[in-house]
């Protein structure tokens, strides 16, 4: 797994000095750019959680219709395939914890910092009010897609003008949420533990059929299996800095 590939990349740097563990949040929002990106960058989290009782959410920012490699795909069939795909994942992530799954239906590698769709973030953030909110490390160095550094910097924006009454003040309520996690990072500084729940990542990462060929390199059941043990290893290997089993590493924004 290289820098730009989704889900929890070494980091650059070495970690030092992590906070490890957030309290389990009552609920939680995880923002990604395509489905499955959240099941890779924080899957084993949620799974945590939701088992511990919190109810998660997710927000998918575009369509994923260009997630394949067959250039004569039907990509509006892809659509629709992958949205039941991602909503699968969501229950096999959480079960009966398992929240709203939303999607603002930009097309696939054409999101952008948009007012309209930051408004679309504030609106969720408002109607859902998470404790922690979950997505892409906007800075992270060298990520080429843009939706991945896009919808990071849309959940950086969505959370300033959630939390400010001013701000889209025809959208409700404004909310605060407690803390915000970004995966992908550069510089890491939290930890999550997440020994226990890596099965439940893969398990949700496997409802993502159409990604097997282009994203996870498995086109039969010899690479799935081969795919599992690469994710496996390296939680493996973010966790054994910190005398874990598993982990799965954000840079985290508190005191939002």
């Amino acid at each position: 797994m290289n820098g730009n590939e989704p889900g929890q990349p070494v980091p650059a740097e070495a970690v030092t000095a992590p906070s490890v563990n957030l309290p389990t949040p009552r609920v939680a929002l995880a923002v990604g750019a395509h489905p499955d990106d959240v099941e890779f960058g924080c899957g084993a989290t949620l799974a945590k959680w939701a088992a511990d009782g919190c109810t998660v959410h997710h927000l998918v920012c575009t369509d994923g219709s260009k997630g394949t490699w067959d250039a004569s795909a039907d990509t509006r069939a892809l659509a629709v395939r992958r949205e039941t795909e991602q909503r699968e994942a969501a229950r096999r992530l959480a079960g009966e914890r398992a929240g709203e799954v939303r999607f603002l239906g930009y097309v696939d590698g054409e999101l952008e910092p948009t007012v309209e769709a930051r408004r679309a973030i504030v609106r969720a953030i408002r109607d859902l009010r998470p404790d922690v909110v979950l997505g892409h490390d906007p800075w992270k160095r060298y990520r080429l897609h843009p939706d991945h550094r896009h919808a990071g910097v849309l959940v950086c924006d969505a959370i300033v003008a959630a939390r400010d009454p001013h701000f889209f003040a025809d959208l409700g309520t404004h909310h605060r949420p407690e803390h915000l996690l970004l995966w992908e990072a550069d510089e890491p500084d939290h930890v999550e533990d997440v020994t226990d729940h890596v099965d439940r990542k893969l398990d949700a990462l496997d409802a993502h059929v159409s990604q097997f060929e282009s994203t996870m390199h498995a086109v039969d059941d010899g690479e799935l299996a081969a795919f599992h043990d690469r994710i496996r290893a390296r939680l493996v290997g973010l966790g054994a800095p910190f005398g874990v089993g598993a982990a799965e590493l954000f840079a985290r924004i508190s005191d939002l």
